[in-house]
């Protein structure tokens, strides 16, 4: 009998990857990466060369179709698997990520008339343009005493659906009158390669405002809001929410001609990069927490109550692994806060030495770092130089060096900053325990998860917990590929369940990454001091930051 295979997609915020996976070992047997052709456009729209406000994060979904045709045929190509053996594909995505479109599915951006209007694109997860929105609804919210805002750890972020939707309406209302219905990018992929819409629980829990058991809130709520918002829900969205590891649909004609794959291939409901990397490591059950480390970090978990924890992203039943609840918190700024430092703060000879020794400046960086001990630098940072997404949820909090003097070096910096996000992990964990959610082991997920011993190696001395690792270098796109093999099923050579999948394709390396006692020590010490910083600039003892941003702001303007 012919050997089977899933196909997992992963959707980043710079490219798209495609991996074919063996069904029967989770061997990953061919890889395909596509960049996105238009990236993120956070300045400008090319078209009609439109200049972007601050915080504006778009990008063009046509890059999502490209990803589409032509990752899925390379590793069809690369592996020489036919498309008669793939029984699945799954599809996961950056959320919230999100766009308007109209009757037939087609975005706004591909009509001529909307080219130029940049919300008629999509809003990419870090678009933060729609804080105003976020802001007053968290009023509300919090006037009216609704029942949801606790479960997103008492705001809702700027990152979100309604927020974004509600910004649309404010500032470009014949694109609100125009869309027929807005939708998260990852069920978008999905109507397009099974002619159905089929919204999936996990964004719509996460990022949405949606409820297993309550639904959406109330009419009263939207039109409390904005009376333009009354109907929000019927007209713009849909109360018809999937779960996650059900089936979608199958491959129609039309993207059998767009993949190489065959019709009728099932697709399994879409997801969250972030959500399916779960199971991908092995994860089914409580007391494990994941950290999906890239530009941002995703800290992933699971629980068997509902507890209600402050800052978090929110508390999902069914939302990671069916029958549990699945929270998530995160950072939105790790990967992304050492590339800036790379691009702005190295001086030339580290590049020389770099060019001249053929390796990475990352490589120099961390090799000079590594020999640094902790806390001999004198610095001390905060990870904040694109907001607070967990625990303060606040974008308009900024990045801080403290310590430098004038022999301060590069290489203390970057280690600096390492760190930062090691403290800004150790205040989500100490903030799940402390109510009521235990963590005892740590997982990471990611390409610097698996490349940067000496980053996990601090994340192991900061939180005093062993570390394990994926051991797929695609993680999610690995999970995309188990639901695609859980939407075909047991019949068709996949599987009935995510668990049942977890326990054949999941994988993690033999390495642990294990506490040093006297760098748990120092650590510990330094980690006090992170957090009088962070309580003193993020809880409004000085909000210098948003003074700094309200200043540049008006000057900007001018």
């Amino acid at each position: 009998m012919a050997k089977k295979y899933a196909i997992g997609v992963d959707f980043g915020t710079l490219s798209g990857r495609a991996v074919l996976v063996e069904v029967d070992t989770g061997n990953e047997i061919a890889t395909a990466v596509k960049e996105y052709p238009h990236g993120v456009m956070d300045e400008y729209l090319p078209y009609g060369n439109v200049r972007l406000e601050p915080d504006w994060a778009l990008q063009h979904p046509q890059d999502y179709l490209d990803v589409l045709a032509e990752t899925i045929p390379a590793v069809l190509k690369e592996s020489g698997v036919s498309p008669d053996d793939v029984i699945g594909i799954g599809i996961d995505f950056t959320a919230c990520t999100m766009l308007p479109i109209d009757k037939e599915g087609n975005p706004l951006c591909f009509d001529e008339k909307y080219k130029t209007q940049p919300h008629a694109y999509v809003k990419l997860w870090k678009h933060h343009a729609a804080q105003d929105e976020a802001n007053r609804l968290n009023q509300i919210a919090q006037e009216r005493g609704e029942k949801f805002l606790q479960l997103y750890g008492g705001k809702i972020s700027s990152e979100w659906l309604i927020p974004k939707i509600w910004q649309i309406l404010n500032e470009a209302p014949e694109i609100y009158e125009a869309a027929d219905r807005f939708i998260e990018a990852t069920d978008w992929i999905v109507l397009q390669l099974t002619g159905v819409e089929k919204r999936n629980s996990c964004t719509a829990g996460y990022k949405a405002i949606w409820h297993k058991k309550m639904g959406y809130p109330s009419k009263e709520f939207f039109k409390a809001l904005d009376p333009r918002l009354e109907n929000l829900v019927d007209e713009k969205l849909s109360r018809d929410i999937y779960p996650i590891g059900t089936k979608a649909g199958e491959i129609t004609e039309k993207a059998a001609k767009l993949t190489g794959l065959r019709p009728g291939t099932a697709v399994a409901v879409g997801n969250v990069d972030a959500h399916v990397a779960v199971p991908a490591v092995g994860i089914t059950e409580p007391g494990k927490m994941l950290m999906i480390i890239g530009t941002s970090t995703c800290h992933m978990l699971l629980g068997t109550e509902e507890k209600m924890v402050p800052g978090i992203c929110g508390v999902v039943e069914d939302g990671i692994i069916p029958g549990y609840l699945g929270y998530e918190a995160g950072q939105s700024c790790v990967g992304d806060h050492f590339q800036w430092f790379i691009e702005n703060c190295v001086p030339e000879e580290y590049k020389k030495e770099a060019r001249d020794r053929g390796v990475s400046i990352h490589k120099v960086l961390r090799e000079k770092a590594s020999r640094l001990k902790p806390g001999e630098s004198g610095l001390l940072a905060l990870d904040w130089w694109n907001g607070n997404r967990s625990v303060l949820v606040d974008v308009d909090l900024t990045g801080m060096l403290l310590g430098c003097t004038l022999l301060t070096k590069p290489e203390e910096i970057y280690r600096a900053l390492i760190e930062a996000t090691a403290y800004g992990t150790r205040m989500i964990i100490d903030n799940f325990e402390e109510h009521g959610v235990p963590i005892y082991e740590l997982y990471a997920a990611g390409g610097i998860a698996q490349k940067d011993e000496m980053m996990m190696q601090i994340y192991a001395d900061v939180t005093n917990r062993e570390i394990r690792i994926s051991a797929s270098p695609q993680t999610p796109a690995l999970g995309s590929a188990m639901f695609g093999a859980v939407a075909a099923g047991s019949a068709r050579g996949g599987f009935d369940s995510i668990v049942d999948a977890a326990k054949v394709m999941a994988k993690v390396l033999d390495k642990v990454y294990k506490p040093i006692p006297e760098n748990v020590a120092v650590y510990e010490k330094l980690y006090q001091e992170y957090k009088i910083l962070h309580d003193y600039f993020g809880r409004g003892q000085n909000d210098v930051m948003k003074r700094l941003k309200e200043i540049k702001k008006s000057v900007s303007k001018s």
